[in-house]
């Protein structure tokens, strides 16, 4: 039998084909019944799209499954269909299965999912700290302050809290330091789990030794790539962060375009800033030159 499921937040579309391609079940289940189904049709193929729950959802299928992840974006450009539906879109995994032509995606293992887990998460507090710090310039300029004042350093937020704001501005400044000083504390811990996690593995302690790369990024670049054994060459590495250029070529004309820009946008700004780092500090000549002419 071949299983298509089409995962959800709380339940699943799933489709059930036989070795002749005739759909003979099809059924809404709750994500934490999954298990009950599985067992059902132990030994079968089934694939999942990978979407942002799917962790789980694979780890418990493949107890019983055997389970492939299909591609989004691969399985959207593929997929037979025009139309967008739960039960459509588990009926054309299934087909995909049993004809195997699934667009497999890359599942990571338990270490690549915990180091994912703290380089993302920090990155959202960063990102919800950088929203609070634009609320304080906001404030600050609705009151005509033009002070180039920085809140995510202690001496701005010390600044800050001097400043004479007409009530009820005053205690919206102070919930947005508050809030600036929490996230700032929960960073600093996450950035010395980080830390250890990536001096402890031996892929990060390589990559921590190219000028520009610490902790942060080491672990980021281990936690995206997965493991590297994955990829044919360096070429592949590139083009899997979206670090290759568009290539266009017609006839005797061949042109060299802007980033693909494909896959993690995370790696390849942290790969940016750590090649500007590694240019202007390290004092490699030949390094300078080459990113120069670039």
């Amino acid at each position: 039998m071949y299983l298509g499921i089409d995962v959800h937040k709380r339940y699943a579309q799933v489709a059930v084909m036989d070795e002749d391609g005739k759909i003979v079940e099809e059924v809404r289940v709750e994500n934490a019944n999954l298990d009950d189904l599985a067992q059902r049709y132990a030994g079968a193929q089934a694939a999942i799209e990978a979407t942002s729950n799917y962790y789980h959802i694979h780890d418990t299928l493949s107890e019983h499954l055997d389970v492939t992840v299909a591609h989004p974006k691969e399985l959207n450009q593929i997929a037979d269909t025009d139309k967008k539906t739960d039960r459509v879109d588990a009926k054309e995994l299934a087909r995909m299965v049993r004809l195997n032509s699934v667009p497999e995606s890359y599942v990571p293992t338990d270490e690549i999912r915990e180091a994912r887990a703290l380089v993302r998460g920090r990155q959202s507090l960063v990102e919800h700290r950088t929203e609070y710090a634009n609320k304080v310039h906001g404030l600050l300029s609705d009151h005509g302050i033009n002070e180039d004042v920085k809140p995510l350093t202690q001496e701005g937020r010390e600044f800050l809290r001097e400043l004479s704001l007409p009530t009820p501005w005053d205690s919206v400044l102070a919930s947005y330091l508050e809030v600036i000083e929490t996230l700032t504390d929960e960073i600093q811990n996450l950035e010395e789990t980080i830390e250890e996690r990536a001096g402890s593995l031996e892929e990060t302690q390589l990559l921590m030794t190219i000028p520009g790369v610490s902790y942060y990024t080491a672990l980021t670049i281990y936690a995206e790539l997965g493991e590297i054994g994955r990829f044919d060459g360096d070429k592949e590495v590139v083009s899997y962060v979206g670090l290759n250029p568009v290539i266009r070529e017609s006839g005797d004309s061949r042109i060299e375009g802007e980033l693909s820009k494909r896959g993690s946008g995370r790696v390849r700004w942290l790969l940016v800033q750590a090649a500007h780092t590694a240019v202007h500090t390290c004092n490699d000549e030949y390094l300078s030159r080459f990113y120069e002419r670039l």
